[in-house]
């Protein structure tokens, strides 16, 4: 059997399923596509996470495309993080020509162009449906990891919820949460005290800082009502899986907000879906481009939790899968939870790259058929070494492929599109209606200035009555005679009560003299 053979049937024998699978790309050997060594993922085993790493311009982004568009046509929907502005051709078909016309027939699959049913997202100024969250649904532990707050100041985010819940303030966005911080420092500080014991000044201090930190960074947006409800990231549109697209282009320089997002949602996901065990396909996968932002800039804290939830997540038949330039990028915690690893050409121009290369090829199967080392570094655009996990949890064999070429546009929409798509989403008109119900800011606020009001109020009356008090005194004190005004006044008095005697002392003479006559 010569080597071609040999290659075929490790291939083929690794890559046979008894479940549904799709067709990745096909292997190759000595750089050239083998006929017949077709590279297959199963389904079942996505909920185990991926990851699609490579440098700058190998086709890590066309990859995940490839991959979403298989799954959206197998039904099962997606969610894509797309930090470039690179997805959103997903909703509209690709173009053939002569060099995908000689890839997919070297694959073995003829090339069709077709659409995919997408939903474009946003948290910031994007256009496209906007997702929300409460800063109740997130709860102290949560908010307080987002804003890397120590122990003390995290007991003081559990007696803000504790205080807002016990007297029905809701904590809908970022202004009520810091006008209930504002609050316990002025007109509340003693009702608070004495019923949750003393806040320091301090922490009350060093937390509304951190929310102005995250503030700036458009997590204002972000906070409010309406809530968005993961649950609507799983529909279909006839048999094909919904791919929404979560449009971050203007936040690339605001990794804190990509985090909290990123675990917000993880979260949210993780504790909404019910159990769903080992199925025969994940219920929803999640892509995240340029993975490396989620965790470059999280907290220890932060990125503990991002990591016990990717751990835990795929128990609710959820995948995630993580697109960076190297594999380093992403925790080893992290890192060994991953079923699928597509692995895009690695460019050696330091010593250091040359250490980052061997690591990562020590991360993948032992194969007779390669130096993965060496051949790592000489894969073209569209190529990648592929491994995942068969139906029995075991690496498949490892396999230079020819991967796919996207049945969708491998541009972006055009600003019109864009706009015509979100005008179309019923969900979008749902989500995009802005609310600001009556919160913690407009009931604390209403309570600090009636209570400023009759501060005031009686302040004014106390400094009334002791400017009389202190008039009046004065006066005894100096034994001060009566002014000017006084005296005339009196003299008036007396002047007219003097006429007023005499006239009607006249009146009775002239009387009595008129009875005499």
């Amino acid at each position: 059997m010569s080597q071609k053979e040999d290659f075929v049937a490790h291939i083929q024998a690794g890559n046979t399923y008894k479940k549904d699978s799709f067709i990745l790309g096909v292997g190759m050997l000595d750089g050239e596509p083998v006929t017949g060594a077709q590279v297959k993922i199963p389904l079942k085993t996505l909920n185990r996470h991926g990851l699609i790493a490579g440098a700058t311009g190998t086709g890590k982004t066309k990859t995940l495309q490839v991959i979403a568009e298989q799954l959206s046509l197998k039904g099962i929907p997606c969610l894509l993080m797309d930090l470039k502005g690179d997805l959103s051709g997903l909703a509209q078909p690709g173009k053939d020509n002569d060099h995908i016309t000689w890839r997919q027939g070297a694959i073995g699959v003829p090339y069709k162009a077709e659409p995919m049913p997408v939903e474009l997202l946003s948290i910031s100024k994007e256009a496209g449906l906007k997702m929300r969250a409460t800063v109740s649904e997130f709860g102290p532990v949560l908010f307080s990891k987002i804003l890397d707050l120590n122990d003390t100041q995290t007991g003081v985010m559990s007696v803000i919820f504790k205080y807002c819940d016990d007297h029905k303030l809701p904590l809908l966005d970022l202004k009520d949460m810091k006008q209930t911080l504002q609050f316990m420092m002025g007109e509340g500080k003693e009702e608070i005290s004495k019923e949750y014991g003393f806040i320091s000044p301090a922490s009350v201090g060093a937390i509304s800082r951190k929310i102005i930190e995250i503030e700036q960074q458009g997590a204002d947006q972000f906070f409010g009502e309406r809530s968005f409800d993961v649950k609507d990231l799983c529909r279909k549109v006839g048999d094909k899986g919904v791919l929404s697209i979560m449009r971050l282009t203007d936040i690339q320089d605001r990794p804190k907000l990509f985090s909290t997002f990123m675990l917000s949602l993880l979260a949210e996901v993780y504790s909404t879906f019910p159990e769903s065990g080992d199925k025969d396909a994940p219920k929803l996968c999640i892509f995240i481009d340029e993975a490396h932002l989620v965790f470059k800039e999280a907290s220890d804290a932060l990125q503990d939790q991002i990591e016990a939830i990717v751990k835990l997540i795929r128990s609710k038949g959820v995948g995630v899968f993580f697109c960076t330039q190297n594999p380093t990028d992403i925790p080893d915690a992290v890192l060994s939870q991953l079923g699928l690893k597509v692995q895009h050409a690695l460019r050696a121009f330091t010593a250091k790259d040359r250490k980052a290369i061997k690591k990562t090829a020590e991360n993948y199967p032992l194969s007779d058929f390669y130096k993965t080392e060496e051949v790592i570094t000489k894969l073209g655009i569209g190529e990648a070494f592929v491994t995942a996990l068969n139906e029995k949890g075991i690496p498949t064999p490892l396999a230079a492929t020819l991967l796919n070429a996207p049945k969708t546009r491998m541009d972006i929409l055009s600003k019109n599109e864009i706009k015509d798509l979100v005008s179309s989403s019923d969900l979008a008109r749902l989500y995009n209606e802005e609310i600001d119900k009556k919160s913690a800011y407009e009931i604390l606020k209403a309570r600090m200035e009636k209570a400023a009001e009759e501060e005031h109020k009686k302040m004014m009356e106390e400094q009334n009555e002791k400017a009389s008090k202190e008039t009046s005194r004065s006066r005894k004190s100096r034994k001060e005679e009566p002014s000017f005004i006084e005296k005339a006044s009196k003299n008036t008095m007396v002047r007219q009560i003097g006429r007023t005697i005499f006239r009607e002392i006249t009146r009775g003479i002239l009387g009595a003299l008129g009875v005499k006559k």
